[in-house]
């Protein structure tokens, strides 16, 4: 990771740590960088939050003044983005979000041309010129400034284009949709209706300030409330971004990024869609994934937590499936990137083809309890290195051996060292998890 950028992009405090400063010299850089020798072209998506608009004019005005044409799609999701660059021939793409975080954090997440987030040394080249340590860039002059256009075209053909993507009529299914008064607001509702679902939308109200406020997959309660009530068949909710998806059963049960990885693999492997009978998971995968897969003869590879390298591996050996625990699925066939919106109907595809119930399926995999603390610390680095840490770490190890395990890493976008344990029940999962933190907390490494 570098300065600025991390697993997810430029993430933080609009107007603290990513200022309209800052996005107006990320413009300069990619609207030169990728302008060299034509006019580059690059495509802007926003979310919801209300400093999307500062973001979303600084970055145009900091490409246009480099000679770049900045295309608007206003506000849409990340993977719509993705789609736009690598189907349109853009140079790049730029989705201003941070994501599940609050409101008033923001970010900025640059997409190549090929739909994947883009290369670390690119990101570093950034960081330099926002540090002053690039050479200037020249301002465009004349008729080589550039314009910003209209695009809401764009997005309305990604629309179409997940319309197009399932087989089957959803006609008598009965879906919940959690919008996170974010990015899906504007797109979820159109899809699952021109599928012929009966749709119930909840959160798809934005202000500017709701985004993610108790709603959305980090909080899931209110969809689970809404399956129960309404009598559901499934529900899905996203992220601020729409990037991520968790399902919920018509019981109300959470179906997460595992389980979702577990029934499209097995339905993959069936339809003979699944690459080499195999999955790319992060580290974060519970073990009764594993075992599930295992029984099932589905291969699988780890990566480091973050989307970005399950992507860099699906790529790198042609993958078709892969994914991450909180719900950021990819499927390679249909994008090069996480689509919360498209994991929704590939699911959907599943229960429709197999006549089954989203419970009946996930419950093929028994998860083992786990529990992931997040602490606040001044320095990540710092704590993860430190020795007393480290010996509670390897305390916790060995005391698991081969019945569960512990997992302490950095967040890659917040200030965070996240503790996870995974054990045979949850009281297990408790001791060990606070083990760790109190070392933490005594070494005089954590903040409030």
């Amino acid at each position: 990771m570098g300065k600025y950028f991390g697993t997810d992009g430029f993430r933080g405090e609009a107007n603290v740590a990513l200022t309209a400063e800052h996005a107006f010299r990320v413009g300069r850089f990619l609207g030169w960088y990728y302008g060299q020798d034509k006019k580059a072209q690059i495509a802007i998506g926003k979310d919801t939050r209300r400093s999307s608009y500062m973001f979303e004019y600084a970055l145009a005005a900091g490409l246009t003044a480099s000679g770049a044409d900045a295309f608007l799609l206003h506000v849409t999701t990340t993977p719509s983005v993705s789609y736009v660059v690598r189907t349109e021939d853009f140079d790049c793409g730029i989705m201003i979000s941070a994501s599940h975080n609050p409101f008033y954090d923001n970010g900025i997440k640059i997409i190549n041309g090929l739909g994947q987030k883009i290369e670390a040394t690119v990101e570093e080249q950034i960081e330099r010129y926002i540090d002053g340590e690039h050479p200037e860039i020249p301002l465009a002059v004349g008729e080589r400034i550039g314009r910003t256009v209209d695009f809401a075209a764009g997005r309305n053909r990604y629309i179409g284009y997940l319309m197009s993507i399932p087989a089957h009529s959803f006609k008598n299914m009965k879906v919940g949709l959690d919008c996170s008064n974010g990015s899906a607001s504007s797109i979820a509702k159109s899809v699952f209706d021109a599928l012929r679902a009966k749709t119930y939308v909840i959160h798809n109200e934005p202000d500017g300030t709701n985004i993610n406020a108790n709603c959305g997959s980090t909080h899931i309660e209110a969809l689970q409330e809404l399956v129960k009530e309404q009598q559901l068949d499934v529900g899905f909710a996203y992220d601020g971004d729409a990037d991520r998806c968790i399902a919920v059963d018509h019981l109300g049960n959470v179906v997460d990024g595992d389980k979702i990885l577990y029934v499209c693999g097995k339905y993959l492997k069936e339809q003979g869609k699944l690459t080499n009978d195999t999955i790319v998971t992060t580290v974060m995968s519970n073990l009764g994934l594993y075992k599930a897969l295992d029984r099932e003869g589905i291969s699988y590879e780890k990566t480091s937590v973050g989307d970005k390298y399950v992507c860099e591996n699906m790529m790198t050996n042609g993958y078709s499936l892969g994914g991450e625990q909180s719900g950021h699925i990819i499927f390679s066939r249909h994008a090069s990137t996480g689509d919360g919106i498209l994991t929704s109907l590939m699911l959907m595809e599943a229960l429709v083809e197999k006549k089954a119930r989203l419970k009946d399926l996930a419950d093929e995999v028994q998860i083992f309890p786990q529990i992931l603390q997040n602490v606040r610390v001044a320095d990540k680095k710092a704590a993860r290195d430190n020795q007393r840490v480290q010996r509670a770490v390897a305390k916790v190890e060995k005391a698991l051996g081969q019945e569960g395990r512990i997992l302490v890493r950095e967040s890659g976008t917040e200030p965070l060292i996240r503790v996870m344990v995974e054990a045979a029940s949850r009281e297990e999962c408790r001791k060990y998890v606070q083990d760790v933190v109190q070392a933490i907390e005594e070494e005089g490494l954590a903040v409030e």
